[in-house]
């Protein structure tokens, strides 16, 4: 009896996977009206597990929600390399928004309870959206749990996952949502039009075959990012031109990255990245991007490569078009800067037929 139940148990469980994401070409025009691509990176997943069980369980990660210590000074060095926020409001929030799109939908729930756990290996403060892998894994599982994978569509997912995370006052966009709720390399317009009849953008997967051979190199201790508020938000608010010109500009490199990405223009690919790059340090200025940043950027380019920031810091992507002798002196100049760096591994859609019907509906 013992043994048939336990069978049961793990016939049940939901495992779901999301993958970090790389922003390669457009962002931060996403959250201004823009166009970016993005792709799904193989190297670091969050995974969030749900059993049913009795009563609705949100379980604690033993090291990523630690509550007890060995002293005051262990507390506050964990809060100092850690911070204040787990995983567990993020697993709520997700619960929230879920149920409250559901009513609104009038999409029905069966009355079951669950308990949901998750983990992680996303390196934090790094710009590879490591919160909002965590509660696209946790969607997943409830989509699964519930039996609604079919009621809930694919292009709808990224604003719920935007949504929760907005619960607990993350500000950021629906790119990182996009790349990691379809997986692959995604080509993703945010035209005002579209964002404000539809609620989401045009999001239009890609071969992931088209990229060439691309490498991460981030920080083992990084700065916390947003030390300094950015004030380009407001500025854009405000009509400044610059700032508009910019973002216009920035929002075409996507565009321009997708020609060439479909031509393999490997040449044309690393001067957008680039370009990419030095838009946002106009715009943003240098205080605002944090040295330790603008380093892991200039530590590329300084070998030839191109380089330009994953997300808003943290990491950075690097392409080195003039193949493996030039990624031996990536490799050398990381080592002596105290940079990892690691080959790229870039996941394939993570859409099932399921998911896939919805999109053609």
């Amino acid at each position: 009896m013992g043994d048939h139940q336990a069978k049961s148990e793990t016939a049940s469980l939901i495992e779901h996977r999301a993958y970090a994401r790389v922003g390669l070409l457009g962002n931060p025009s996403d959250v201004y009206f823009g166009r970016t691509i993005s792709f799904s990176l193989g190297n670091f997943w969050a995974t969030v597990c749900l059993q049913p069980s009795d009563d609705l369980v949100i379980q604690p990660h033993p090291i990523h929600d630690l509550v007890v210590f060995k002293s005051l000074d262990h507390l506050v060095n964990r809060l100092d390399s850690e911070g204040y926020y787990g995983g567990v409001r993020l697993l709520m929030a997700i619960c929230k928004v879920f149920l409250d799109y559901c009513k609104e939908n009038e999409i029905q729930l069966e009355a079951r309870n669950f308990t949901l756990s998750y983990d992680t290996n996303i390196p934090r403060q790094t710009g590879l959206s490591g919160s909002s892998a965590i509660v696209c894994a946790a969607l997943s599982c409830l989509l699964d749990f519930y039996k609604v994978r079919h009621l809930i569509k694919v292009q709808v997912r990224p604003g719920l996952v935007l949504s929760a995370e907005n619960q607990l006052g993350i500000v950021a966009g629906l790119q990182d949502r996009v790349a990691q709720v379809y997986g692959g390399l995604v080509y993703m317009e945010f035209d005002k039009e579209h964002m404000d009849t539809l609620g989401h953008g045009i999001y239009t997967p890609m071969d992931v075959s088209l990229l060439p051979p691309l490498h991460l190199v981030y920080a083992e201790n990084p700065s916390d990012s947003g030390k300094v508020h950015s004030t380009v938000r407001q500025r854009w608010l405000n009509g400044d031109e610059f700032i508009i010109s910019s973002m216009t500009e920035v929002a075409n490199i996507a565009l321009e990255g997708r020609t060439a990405l479909l031509e393999k223009d490997y040449t044309k690919l690393a001067a957008l990245m680039n370009r990419n790059f030095d838009f946002r340090r106009s715009m943003f200025g240098d205080d605002a991007l944090d040295a330790l940043n603008i380093e892991m950027v200039e530590v590329a380019r300084r070998v030839g490569a191109a380089s330009k920031f994953t997300g808003s810091g943290g990491a950075v992507v690097v392409f080195c078009p003039d193949g493996p002798s030039q990624v031996k002196l990536l490799e050398d100049a990381c080592q002596k800067a105290g940079f990892k760096l690691e080959p790229i591994q870039v996941v394939h859609s993570l859409l099932n037929e399921v998911d896939l019907q919805t999109l053609s509906k």
